[in-house]
């Protein structure tokens, strides 16, 4: 592999890839993956989980194809976290909570995946039906994985 990216390469990638999306609220993408990517070095995680951060929704949402993760200059641990946070269709819950245990360093980017989706200012501007079903979708899955 060449020289990895650096993290301002990768987060200059994700927020191109994501450009044209916008969250529930309407707010600029890039604003969640700045978030998660901030949590995720607040929570003491390494560069790679820092990297998987700005990059963890990427190839589920094809903000970029698992074919350009493969051939990423990354390291191996930051692809296998992408790919472990990257949800399949028909995947349960506790199928995919499962590969994110499995995976070393992936609980971390989730723990603050989930903590940015759950924060209250954030799904404060969604209709309370909305708000209800992502907090006990968000709460699912924080038990899963075994988080408070």
């Amino acid at each position: 592999m060449n020289e990895p990216m650096s993290l301002a390469e990768v987060e200059a990638i994700a927020r191109r890839a994501h450009a044209a999306q916008v969250d529930k609220a309407g707010r600029p993408y890039a604003e969640h993956l700045a978030a998660v990517a901030d949590g995720v070095r607040a929570r003491g995680g390494s560069d790679e989980q820092v990297a998987a951060a700005w990059l963890h929704d990427s190839v589920e949402d094809e903000a970029l194809s698992e074919a350009w993760l493969h051939e990423a200059s990354l390291p191996q641990r930051t692809k296998d976290i992408v790919l472990a946070l990257t949800k399949r269709a028909g995947e349960s819950p506790e199928d995919y909570a499962a590969r994110i245990l499995a995976t070393q360093g992936a609980r971390l980017v989730k723990e603050s995946d989930l903590a940015h989706n759950a924060d209250p200012e954030r799904l404060s501007v969604l209709d309370e039906p909305t708000r209800e079903r992502l907090n006990r979708k968000y709460a699912h899955m924080r038990s899963l994985l075994g988080l408070r």
